[in-house]
């Protein structure tokens, strides 16, 4: 038998899908606002690919970069797209509908406040940029969904999901990407997690090293090491001694080899989740092995179900690394049990302030 909340559920639905009770709920006065807002999510659902299409033009003629330096004309702007007047005033204006944009005094057009927002995240500008890749698999979700995943444009950009060989010219692109979208993760972790308590820190799968970066801003005492593939450690040895920052950078696989020994602090970022359950579960126990006894692991992805961002985590995510070939968003609650299973105690999550960026665990060893 169906519970009583299904039951109230079915009703809901039952409502909401007839047409007269539609009618009824935006006209009358207490509900017209929310039926207007659930009309336009829904319209959303069908328009989001055009919006997003929208933004990576908008970046793509640097336009937040452009417009904060000052208001410009739609012939300005159809100069630098190299198109007719029409156009950049229809894209300023499809822009200026999702906030990019906005019209200024003059007939010119300046920089909307999601726009300014979007200048001061480099991740998800970057983001934009590297859409086009996972929106060439998703061309024909269903074929990417019976396929189970990978083979597609994504999958290549990616070569560790699928087991391909990684040299340097194939990790620059992916690490490049890391870095820009790292600055937004490592805020949410640092806030949630006091890292300056400890001694030594080892970012396990740590790119070009953005994350010691911010990390060594915060506790510039702390001593740092970094461990990835060999051709990603090797670039992002060169990249932290230009910066003068002392890392001891180790070039291996987390999945074959051991980590270096001797940090009380193990970070794992944006990494399990790129991952599928075995590799996983090989991963965990080789921090276990590499951290002293009531040393401690600190985790920041997004994550899905309660407690993470759903969105984030079981829509967006569940496609990008299906796409990818590899892995996927994983509740608090799985990761508890995967932590405990490795062997580890005290698992704990960390509140953030945006979970959608970042959901943070900590586990002891």
């Amino acid at each position: 038998m169906p519970s009583l909340l299904d039951r109230i559920r079915d009703l809901r639905n039952r409502l909401v899908s007839d047409p007269g009770f539609q009618g009824w709920a935006t006209r009358f006065p207490l509900t017209r606002p929310v039926a207007r807002a659930k009309a336009a999510a829904l319209f959303d659902l069908s328009a989001g690919f055009i919006y997003a299409q929208t933004a990576l033009a908008f970046v793509q003629l640097d336009l937040p970069r452009r417009l904060s330096a000052g208001p410009l004309s739609a012939d300005d702007v159809a100069r630098l797209g190299d198109m007719p007047p029409e156009s950049a005033e229809r894209l300023l204006k499809a822009a200026a509908a999702l906030g990019l944009s906005e019209r200024r005094s003059g007939g010119l057009w300046g920089l909307g406040e999601q726009g300014a927002a979007l200048l001061g995240a480099p991740g998800v500008e970057a983001m934009i940029r590297h859409h086009p890749l996972l929106y060439a698999d998703l061309q024909d979700p269903l074929a990417l969904l019976r396929r189970g995943g990978g083979g597609g444009a994504l999958s290549g950009y990616w070569p560790y999901a699928e087991g391909h060989e990684t040299q340097a010219p194939a990790v620059a692109a992916y690490s490049e990407l890391m870095a820009a979208s790292q600055a937004m993760v490592a805020e949410q972790m640092l806030n949630a997690w006091p890292v300056g308590r400890h001694r030594r820190l080892l970012d396990v799968g740590g790119g070009h090293g953005a994350f010691l970066r911010a990390a060594h801003a915060r506790a510039p005492q702390l001593k740092l090491g970094l461990f990835d593939l060999p051709a990603v450690a090797e670039q992002a040895r060169a990249g932290l001694v230009a910066d003068g920052l002392d890392v001891e950078v180790t070039g291996g696989s987390f999945l074959d080899d051991a980590l270096p020994a001797g940090a009380d602090l193990i970070t794992l970022i944006r990494i399990l989740h790129d991952h599928d359950d075995a590799p996983v579960m090989r991963l965990l126990r080789r921090v276990r092995e590499a951290l002293p006894t009531g040393g401690t692991l600190l985790i920041g992805e997004p994550m899905a179900g309660p407690g993470g961002s759903p969105k984030v985590g079981d829509a967006y995510f569940g496609f990008y690394l299906l796409a990818m070939g590899s892995g996927r968003a994983r509740t608090i609650g799985e990761l508890r049990e995967m932590l405990v299973e490795s062997g580890f105690r005290n698992v704990r999550r960390r509140p953030t302030d945006l979970p959608l960026v970042a959901s943070v665990l900590t586990a002891q060893a």
